[in-house]
């Protein structure tokens, strides 16, 4: 991380500039304040996180006993179906997307993002997305069969004889959520190549920053491919074109290409800002500087350019050749070189530190350790003979879930508590935050853990009713997701009641560094009021050096 001198900074103290919008009427507005978008995408992304988690309680309800006997089974597909949808595409990605446009301009010195119309069409196809998905789930003919990754040709399938169905309508969504998605890519890729402070060089730059950067990079070169296939298969669908109706000459596999050449590598896209995070985090609230910064960003991008050629190991059952498979297991695995060195890097930043278990450290530990656990099982997930037995079972959800919910929620939650004082000018209660925590944690074992014995014994994913010999394995995960899905209370107790009555927070209650702890709580409107100068290099956590005469020199040249 970097520690900029106050000295070498114009700081905006005033909130907000004359004229700007100050009340909550500002986060219904077309807005191109990066930071009303960054917010608008959280509070949207959570509305729907809420409702992802209302699909998982009742599907955990269905296999809390082997008989089917909650829903109807093609109800249940549909929800399951669903709960992936929006838990990927109105959750994990706007979210991140919501933290990323909060913090990038402030953490590199600009007043806004490169394209800030842009920025906010983008925001705003969002409820779009999700109002055509959650309709998918209302109108006949919906994606049930074919999951959330539509395959042919179980997705072209249509049996009610309509010309709009809920296939049609989620098949839609998918697209246009790739279409925002790859908007906010060249967006957030020309602010951090274009727009950072004068003397803030690539390697001054937060390692959030980098992380956020490798993400949207891997957004530019894999999203088009799911968006192209998208809209392949909806012409199909709907024009009876045949990119993949194999009645037609069509290649069914060549979707799954398309499909996994970027669904893979947004796993990264999901676990990489996590990362950054976890980077500007650890080195606060253990008051050590982050070991090894330059290796530890320069592993992200290693992680955008590895990620490209891994997607084949998702196709191990669908007719790969041998030389294939080999050569796509190895790539899988080597991801986990730069990713086990940010993992020592953070652990080497903790020993020995002055530990603060506030709420954010504690979510960050926590992601921490949820994804080293993930890491384990997703090697083993890389070697083809174990990927062979596994493919389809609960070991795969439970895998999956580990970094989704483990690591990547973890860590979001991590950043929205870290960032609650400067996004709000208020002070979150830290004894809801640690309850939160605590049930999260105990829920997230509990929940997935027990999926991955289940998988190993041979349970299938996508099943209603099962074997008795899994009800053990069953009633563990469904008490776990209860209790996952009641640690949401306490967060959101704690988030409303802490931006309407929580105590004022100052400009930088964590003692942290950065550009962003160096304005006013909120910040202004335009960030600052003169672009701030970066001198300093990366170095130790909690100096705060004076200028020497030559940095004064070259400041007053500036």
């Amino acid at each position: 991380m970097t520690n900029i001198p106050v000295e070498a900074i114009g700081v905006a103290r005033e909130q907000p500039y004359p004229g700007a919008p100050d009340n909550w009427k500002r986060f219904f507005s077309f807005s191109t304040d990066h930071k009303v978008i960054g917010i608008q995408y959280l509070v949207t992304s959570f509305f729907f996180f809420l409702v992802g988690g209302i699909f998982a309680m009742i599907l955990r309800g269905e296999l809390i006993t082997p008989e089917a006997d909650l829903v109807d089974r093609t109800v249940y597909n549909v929800m399951f179906t669903m709960h992936g949808s929006v838990m990927l595409f109105l959750w994990t990605f706007p979210s991140l997307l919501g933290l990323a446009n909060y913090l990038v301009p402030l953490m590199i010195g600009a007043r806004d993002m490169a394209f800030p119309r842009l920025n906010a069409v983008a925001f705003w196809m969002v409820p779009v997305v999700g109002i055509l998905m959650i309709g998918s789930f209302l109108v006949p003919g919906g994606p049930s069969q074919s999951g959330w990754w539509a395959y042919p040709p179980m997705s072209m399938q249509n049996p009610t004889g309509n010309l709009i169905t809920g296939q049609v309508l989620w098949i839609l969504a998918v697209a246009i959520s790739g279409v925002s998605s790859i908007m906010g890519g060249v967006n957030f890729v020309t602010t951090i190549v274009k727009m950072r402070a004068p003397g803030m060089t690539f390697f001054k730059m937060p390692v959030f920053v980098w992380t956020v950067l490798a993400a949207q990079l891997i957004q530019l070169y894999g999203l088009p491919a799911l968006t192209a296939g998208a809209v392949m298969l909806l012409f199909d669908i709907v024009f009876g074109t045949g990119f993949f109706d194999p009645t037609k000459g069509g290649n069914p596999v060549l979707f799954q290409h398309f499909f996994w050449f970027y669904s893979h590598p947004a796993v990264y896209v999901i676990i990489l800002p996590i990362f950054g995070v976890f980077s500007e985090i650890f080195p606060v609230y253990a008051r050590k500087p982050l070991f090894g910064y330059k290796i530890v960003a320069v592993s992200a991008l290693i992680i955008t350019v590895v990620s490209g050629i891994v997607w084949v190991h998702h196709l191990y059952v669908s007719g790969t050749p041998g030389w294939m498979r080999m050569f796509f297991m190895v790539t899988t695995m080597c991801v986990a070189v730069p990713t086990g060195i940010k993992v020592f890097a953070w652990t080497a930043t903790i020993w020995g530190g002055k530990l603060r278990l506030d709420t954010p450290m504690l979510f960050a530990l926590g992601g921490l350790i949820n994804f080293v656990f993930a890491g384990i099982t997703g090697i083993m997930l890389a070697s083809t003979p174990i990927d062979l037995h596994v493919n389809n079972t609960y070991f795969v959800v439970g895998h999956f879930h580990y970094v989704l919910y483990g690591a990547m929620v973890f860590g979001l939650f991590a950043a929205i508590y870290h960032w609650f004082p400067k996004m709000t000018g208020r002070m979150y209660y830290e004894g809801l935050g640690k309850l939160h925590f605590w049930l999260a944690f105990i829920g997230n074992a509990l929940n997935f853990i027990p999926m991955h014995p289940a998988g190993l014994m041979g349970m299938p994913r996508r099943v209603a009713s099962y074997d008795p010999e899994f009800a053990f394995w069953n009633v563990l995960a469904s008490l776990g997701a209860f209790l996952l899905g009641m640690s949401t209370l306490p967060f959101i107790l704690n988030m409303v009641s802490s931006w309407v009555q929580g105590k004022k927070a100052p400009d930088n209650p964590w003692r942290a560094i950065g550009l962003e702890w160096l304005v006013s709580s909120p910040p202004p409107v335009e960030n600052f009021e003169e672009l701030p100068v970066v001198i300093a290099e990366p170095y130790g956590y909690g100096k705060n050096e004076p200028l020497t005469e030559a940095q004064r020199k070259e400041l007053a040249e500036a």
